[in-house]
């Protein structure tokens, strides 16, 4: 689909829908919240392409084209009643939907608890109540990284990091939320059967048309932010690709039928491309493509914390004024300085998981192709409204020599 901006955004109070007319008759019944985003949506894509009906509910419309069989329904997660409406004759909700995951909205600490903790608690009792018997949830490896190394950590092996000693808050409610999602697996639904849960734990997600980590990171480049490298060279992390990821969503949802033995039930899965990269050897690509040269200068990383922390404090400060993103915030700062890599054989032992082989140049080479198509559109847009205006103004002398010929 074609990225495509909505000509009129409706208004965030009614909850509305926009219907795509479906191909063939659903074979079942999905939600998923946070669906207007990169994940959600491409998860609902993928699963309307196979024949199921998809209702994709978030705040804000998606960026792309629905495709058929899916459906778009505005609405807040912290909305019970709205809930209640959307979860009819669901089978299954995958809870994708979050706030707060990098950049200036990790320190918006208000709004961060009522979506990750608040949101969640809804969408359970919500699925309690509509009899919706499988919740899949999108949690974070964040739930267990705390800035300790952590080198090919297993589910069973690597507890949850302290919820006390949590230095962001996207991370400790992520991580109340993931408790809460398996706590609730077993409960009895209203009128019968059973509530089957599970949680997916990914590191950072890329793929085509990425909108939150790329853009983000070659604006930094292009402005000269990133001109310097820190951590240890060994030090290592994991990534995962957008299609790998939807792939481990949709075996978790089976996972949770009778039909795979509710092997997933209660449980929880790391996923991601199988590899263990250093964040700048893989980033090279960006660079390159960006026609940069790679960081060579080496800072000190309690350098860039204690600067991460001073942008944090600034940020914080200046908001009732104006709007300072900080570059770096110190979680951040400690995901690309400490190792943290996690084992994907479980999910592959219980869900099946292959994830496929992707490029990150690949996706920097579409990015970069993207840019420049937008760039000499907005180009040629300037241009466009240079000559209307030369020509307004010409017809506008024109007539005044008119006039003035006329008074003569």
């Amino acid at each position: 689909a074609k990225p495509s901006e909505p000509e009129t955004a409706p208004t965030p109070a009614a909850q509305q829908k926009t219907q795509a007319t479906p191909m063939q008759a659903p074979r079942q019944k999905v939600l998923v919240t946070g669906g207007g985003g990169y994940l959600g949506f491409s998860l609902g894509s993928s699963l309307a392409k196979s024949g199921t009906s998809v209702i994709l509910l978030d705040l804000r419309r998606p960026q792309w084209e629905l495709c058929p069989g899916t459906e778009f329904i505005q609405a807040d997660v912290r909305d019970e009643e709205a809930l209640y409406r959307a979860f009819e004759g669901v089978d299954c909700v995958f809870h994708v939907a979050s706030y707060g995951m990098s950049g200036a909205e990790k320190l918006q600490k208000e709004q961060i608890e009522s979506i990750n903790v608040g949101g969640t608690k809804l969408v359970i009792n919500v699925c309690v109540r509509r009899r919706v018997p499988r919740l899949v949830y999108t949690s974070t490896v964040n739930v267990v990284f705390g800035g300790k190394p952590i080198e090919q950590g297993d589910e069973d092996s690597v507890p949850y990091f302290p919820l006390e000693k949590h230095m962001d808050h996207y991370s400790r409610t992520k991580a109340i939320a993931d408790q809460l999602t398996l706590m609730a697996n077993g409960t009895p639904l209203s009128g019968g059967g059973t509530l089957r849960t599970c949680v997916l734990r990914p590191p950072g997600i890329y793929g085509p048309e990425e909108q939150r980590h790329l853009p983000r990171v070659a604006g930094h480049i292009k402005k000269r932010l990133f001109m310097f490298r820190f951590g240890d060279h060994r030090t290592q992390m994991n990534w995962v690709h957008v299609r790998n990821l939807v792939q481990a969503h949709v075996l978790a949802a089976e996972a949770l039928t009778a039909a795979k033995g509710y092997v997933a039930s209660g449980q929880a899965y790391y996923i991601n491309d199988g590899e263990s990269v250093n964040l700048f050897e893989w980033m090279a690509p960006l660079f390159e493509k960006l026609g940069y040269s790679q960081p060579w200068i080496r800072v000190p990383t309690s350098w860039v914390y204690l600067t991460a922390a001073v942008m944090e404090y600034l940020h914080l400060a200046l908001r009732p004024i104006c709007s300072v993103p900080p570059l770096l915030t110190r979680s951040e700062v400690r995901s690309v300085a400490v190792t943290h890599t996690f084992q994907i054989a479980k999910a592959r032992a219980q869900l099946g998981y292959t994830p496929d082989k992707f490029h990150f140049a690949d996706v920097v080479e579409q990015y970069v192709r993207s840019t420049s198509r937008r760039s000499r559109s907005s180009t040629a847009r300037t241009l466009l409204r240079l000559l209307l205006g030369l020509l307004l103004l010409l017809l506008g002398l024109l007539a005044l020599a008119l006039h003035l010929r006329t008074l003569q």
